[in-house]
């Protein structure tokens, strides 16, 4: 998981960085499987395909640039706390997906490594919000914790708890946002990595 910092790869990183944000910009609900609060954005990809082409590390840092540049144009309205969530989720779906992918490079590996990291990130994304991110929203950002709840109901009204709100909503989202970013991340990769490589 190294990576040599060199002017190109800091500049490849910085691109990515940038897109990143630009993308993330028009993020959006999926109302029908999660609350509105949770915003979908193709801004992984982007990511995703640094991963692939510069390592895991470089994920991180693409990831970290996008959040703190996000931040920088168009502060938070959570008290940090979702674009800490957005740097935990991108980083728990790109870094197993570029470490696998760099064991061998190959289409199969690529879609395993895909895979993993939709896996990784919905079990992630499950973990932390019960543990850490709704307790968070609750206590620093003063969101109730019914209003939270009853957000996931209006969906499913079998949604009675954090538990199950997590189980569905959260699970459910993870879910189709990592195979839409895999899907137009398979599409697009070898047609943009030749630009990486030079």
């Amino acid at each position: 998981m190294s990576l040599k910092l060199n002017i190109k790869t800091i500049a490849k990183i910085a691109i990515l960085g940038a897109i990143a944000v630009v993308i993330m910009l028009f993020s959006f609900p999926l109302p029908s499987i999660a609350p509105s609060f949770y915003k979908f954005d193709f801004s992984e990809v982007a990511v995703l395909i640094g991963s692939f082409a510069l390592g895991p590390v470089a994920a991180i840092l693409i990831e970290a640039l996008k959040i703190l540049l996000n931040l920088l144009f168009n502060g938070t309205n959570t008290a940090f706390i979702g674009e800490f969530a957005n740097f935990l989720m991108g980083c728990a779906m790109v870094v197993p997906a570029g470490i696998i992918y760099h064991n061998n490079k190959t289409r199969k590996n690529a879609l395993i490594g895909i895979v993993v990291g939709i896996i990784t990130m919905v079990v992630a994304g499950d973990l932390l919000n019960y543990f850490l991110l709704i307790p968070a929203y609750v206590n620093i950002a003063h969101f109730p914790l019914e209003a939270i709840i009853a957000a996931g109901t209006k969906i499913f009204p079998f949604i009675n708890s954090t538990l199950s709100l997590v189980l569905v909503c959260v699970t459910l989202f993870n879910t189709v946002k990592g195979v839409l970013v895999g899907i137009v991340t398979i599409l697009i990769y070898k047609r943009v990595s030749p630009l990486l490589k030079k």
